[in-house]
């Protein structure tokens, strides 16, 4: 592994797993290329939420590539692969958007965005706290778009729409909804990765999903 970055436990190793760190550690550089081109798009993605340039996120997946063949012999198999790279490339970013754009931070800002009042999306949606049924429910439930063939036969404008509501996101929700919802990782992974509490990774991506969710609603609304 990476120096100081220990193994997570949100995943034993797999056969799989194991078949490709011996190729890594025969120096089987086929195998190495295809897992760059598998794992780098995504991680690029992911570094370029912390870091202020593309050019310096290029920089920490070289940086992060460099590191996990340096570390292929101290990988202990504790976590799955994937997670071990990712979190050296988590905490690579992580640095040097601290040194280049902030001295805040990830789980201190995540902490923050994760308390306080929230409210995505207009109160007058919802019943009212002493209504005598169904209290705090959907007065005004969202449309389904998915449902409206208008809408439907737009997709590549909803999914631009989507994008950049992500792009709108606070630092940490934004980092958490792309790798809960667009990368696929599941909630222990982003905790152990990001380095947050589960609350707070529950917290985030419910908050990124409902602004998310509100903006798509208000452009439907339009």
């Amino acid at each position: 592994m990476d120096g100081n970055v220990p193994d997570l436990h949100d995943a034993h190793t797999t056969e799989a797993d194991r078949r490709l760190l011996a190729q890594l550690r025969a120096g089987d550089e086929g195998a190495f290329m295809a897992l760059v081109d598998k794992e780098g798009p995504a991680m690029l993605r992911l570094a370029r939420r912390f870091v202020p340039s593309q050019a310096v996120a290029e920089e920490v997946v070289q940086e992060t590539w460099v590191a996990v063949l340096n570390g292929l012999d101290r990988f202990e198999g504790r976590s799955s692969l994937r997670t071990w790279i990712y979190r050296i490339l988590v905490n690579r970013a992580k640095t040097r958007g601290i040194r280049e754009r902030r001295t805040v931070p990830f789980a201190t800002l995540a902490g923050s965005e994760a308390s306080g009042d929230f409210s995505a999306i207009d109160p007058s949606h919802f019943f009212p706290g002493d209504h005598d049924r169904v209290p705090h429910h959907w007065a005004m439930p969202l449309r389904r778009w998915e449902a409206e063939p208008e809408h439907a036969a737009q997709a590549a404008e909803t999914m631009n729409l989507i994008s950049d509501a992500i792009d709108a996101l606070p630092e940490t929700q934004r980092t958490v909804i792309t790798m809960r919802d667009i990368e696929g990782w599941t909630g222990p992974e982003v905790s152990n990765a990001l380095e947050i509490t589960e609350t707070n990774q529950r917290v985030l991506l419910h908050r990124a999903r409902s602004r998310v969710r509100a903006a798509l609603q208000d452009h439907l609304a339009a």
